[in-house]
C-alpha cells in the first residue's frame, strides 16, 4: 500500500466519515470533531479540512452552532430562520390564540437544534407579539396568529 502524505490525512478521515454516512441511513449529523480527532489521532485542522471535503462532495453542510449535518440526495432542507419555521407550526398545526404552545424541549427535538437556538427563536416570536411567556419554567401561550408572508 502506498505511503499516504500527511497532507492527505484529511482525505482519509473524510473517506471514513463518508463510509459511515453511506452505511447508516439514519445518520443526521457528522461525528463531533473531538471524537474524530481522538479516533484518528489528528488535529482539529485536519478534521475541519475533512468536513470541508465532505461539503465539497455534497454530503455535508455546516449548521449554526458549529455542527455539521448530513445532506442526503434529493432531500429538501428548510433553511429559513428557526423563528419563521416555528411560526409556521403555530399557523399550520391548529394552535389557537390563548392555547399552550410546545415546550423548548419539544422544539429542540423537532428541529434538531440546541436549547439556546430555540430560546432565541422563541424570544423573537415573543418580541413580535406572537407568543407570550409567563416566566421561566412556565408554559408559553399563543398570543396572536403569525402573519405569513408569501415568497415568490
Amino acid at each position: 500500500m502506498p505511503q499516504t502524505s500527511p497532507r492527505d490525512t484529511y482525505l482519509q478521515v473524510a473517506g471514513v466519515v463518508k463510509a459511515q454516512i453511506e452505511a447508516d441511513p439514519e445518520m443526521t449529523h457528522l461525528p463531533p470533531a473531538a471524537d474524530l480527532m481522538r479516533d484518528h489521532g489528528v488535529s482539529r485542522g485536519v478534521v475541519l479540512r475533512a468536513f470541508k471535503a465532505l461539503q465539497g462532495d455534497g454530503v455535508a453542510e455546516p449548521v449554526l452552532g458549529g455542527r455539521w449535518r448530513v445532506v442526503r440526495e434529493g432531500e429538501h432542507v428548510d433553511k429559513r430562520p428557526l423563528d419563521e419555521r416555528i411560526a409556521d407550526v403555530i399557523a399550520t398545526e391548529g394552535f389557537k390564540v390563548g392555547a399552550a404552545f410546545l415546550s423548548a424541549s419539544d422544539l429542540m427535538g423537532r428541529f434538531g437544534v440546541s436549547r439556546p437556538t430555540v430560546t432565541k427563536a422563541l424570544d423573537k416570536l415573543e418580541a413580535a407579539g406572537v407568543l407570550a411567556s409567563a416566566g421561566q419554567g412556565k408554559v408559553r401561550t399563543v398570543r396572536a396568529m403569525p402573519i405569513r408572508e408569501e415568497r415568490s
